[in-house]
């Protein structure tokens, strides 16, 4: 037999068919050769034919020989300098990842080549159409992505994953962005939600804490008024009192009221910009959280949806974006097509963070995919890459049995003229 046993990976359909139609035609060959080599005598022409066929034996068997030599040792011989991939795994493991490396994840390449793409745009198109825009190369692309998400050794790459989360969370001074934010809403008026919800909530608040001023109200009133009612009436005058003038902040948008805590979140929105103690107390504030166990789980977990939102969107984008979330990605998809200045914002954070993390993680990246690799056994890398490249494989092994063929007819002929 000329095919040796197959690795521990099933290949697929289409490669098994190649593998027969190579074998086949290799067989063919040989078949015709005893064949014309028995009547050789009888017509000049079969001369051709039969150098044709013995040509195209030896170009097949050479061809298979250095394909299956790639793989596994041919018919199980221990033959020196074969196997090539299995005897070389650590090599090709060390080998690819210091190719990513040098050509992917030094800041410099990540930041010309990042310059170039218009993430924003790419993601919108394929958010506002998710179905329609895969095709047969995206559906690939996805399951390729998700079985390389699988494969990775998933408790380091979380590590890397949460690791990289609170490292970037540390290096941020919220504060300013806080007040930042807070500042353009303000400007743009788009605070006034916030601050009708805060009066709602007020108003709920005291609708569901109107026993709590009554008994303050009775526990502080003196003798006179508890025997005569009147810190009962007190009491409800309070709550009117209350109930009215938040009924009223909430009607009327010019309230004195609205418009001194409209002030305090000015105030507030430029304190964090610009008050150091401030800022201090707000920083000091988010490495206290950073450091709190349920701040930790919140990060892992924030991780573990995370992986198997990226995986369900690998498999099935059509099924993972239905729903009303769907239809918020797919609006917030036509946004980021439409608005170039928020398109070019987020293709600014998309460079800045590419060259960030290739800068602080490139080597633990290249790490990452070589010990996942060695991690490998033979057989599972030889089955991995044979089912990758292995139908290209079988059309060098029949070109190589054409080709053979051709030449051996032009020897013959050549020696027929001569």
């Amino acid at each position: 037999m000329l095919r040796a046993p197959l690795s521990s990976e099933p290949a697929p359909a289409g490669l098994r068919r190649m593998r027969l139609v190579a074998t086949g035609l290799l067989v063919a060959m040989a078949v015709l050769f005893l064949l014309t080599r028995a009547f050789d005598h009888l017509h000049p022409a079969i001369g051709y034919v039969r150098a044709f066929a013995e040509a195209a034996m030896v170009g097949g068997l050479a061809d298979w020989f250095a394909v299956t030599a790639l793989f596994r040792h041919p018919l199980r011989l221990p033959i020196p300098h074969t196997a090539i991939i299995p005897r070389n795994k650590d090599r090709i493991a060390s080998t690819l990842a210091q190719f990513l490396r040098d050509n992917f994840l030094t800041p410099k390449v990540v930041a010309r080549r990042m310059q170039r793409l218009d993430v924003a745009g790419a993601a919108g198109r394929w958010l506002a159409n998710p179905v329609h825009a895969d095709g047969r190369i995206g559906r690939s692309a996805g399951r390729l992505a998700a079985d390389f998400l699988e494969s990775l050794d998933q408790e380091r790459l979380g590590g890397m994953a949460k690791g990289a989360i609170a490292a970037r969370l540390r290096a941020i001074d919220v504060a300013p962005l806080f007040g930042q934010a807070l500042g353009a809403a303000i400007a743009n008026g788009r605070h006034l939600p916030l601050l009708d919800g805060m009066i709602r909530w007020a108003a709920k608040v005291l609708d569901a804490n109107e026993h709590m001023i009554r008994e303050m109200v009775h526990s502080r009133a003196g003798a006179v008024m508890r025997w005569t009612g009147l810190d009962e009436t007190l009491a409800n005058k309070i709550i009117e009192g209350l109930d009215k003038l938040l009924g009223e902040m909430a009607e009327d948008p010019g309230h004195p009221l609205r418009a001194k805590a409209e002030e305090g979140l000015e105030r507030l929105a430029h304190d964090l910009q610009h008050k150091p103690e401030l800022r201090d107390k707000v920083e000091a504030f988010k490495l206290e959280m950073l450091e709190n166990q349920a701040f930790q789980r919140w990060i892992d977990g924030l991780w573990e949806t995370s992986r198997a939102a990226l995986l369900r969107l690998a498999r099935d984008p059509g099924k993972a974006l239905g729903g009303r979330m769907g239809e918020t990605l797919r609006q917030f998809g036509v946004t980021l097509q439409q608005d170039r200045k928020l398109a070019e914002t987020i293709n600014r954070f998309a460079r800045r963070s590419a060259v960030g993390a290739a800068a602080d993680y490139g080597d633990g990246i290249v790490r990452l995919v070589s010990d996942t690799i060695k991690g490998w056994d033979a057989r599972t890398i030889t089955g991995r890459l044979e089912n990758a490249v292995g139908r290209d494989l079988q059309y060098i092994r029949i070109n190589g049995t054409l080709v053979g063929g051709l030449v051996g007819v032009l020897i013959h002929t050549i020696d027929a003229l001569l």
